[in-house]
């Protein structure tokens, strides 16, 4: 991925704080969607909503997308760079 494409996806996230809070909740951790609306004291709506598009961009995966209860998130290689410069 080139310098550009960083920065457009680096924008993208810091357009919103409920992304930006997001992805720095999660940081080198695995965490739940309830755990990062209570760290943030922002809903799960709006948590999973966050999530959804950090998953779109590939900057965090769900480690156990099977289950419906206790899904846990991490960043992905990509997220942790975007990370980084935020």
């Amino acid at each position: 991925m080139d310098e550009k494409e960083i920065f457009e996806i680096l924008g993208y996230v810091k357009i919103s704080p409920y992304r930006t809070n997001t992805l720095k909740s999660i940081g080198y951790e695995l965490k739940m969607p309830s755990e990062i609306a209570k760290e943030n004291d922002i809903k799960t709506s709006q948590v999973s909503s966050a999530l959804s598009d950090l998953k779109e961009k590939s900057l965090v995966i769900c480690v156990n997308e099977e289950v419906r209860k206790g899904r846990l998130y991490k960043c992905t290689d990509l997220g942790l760079e975007i990370l980084k410069k935020i």
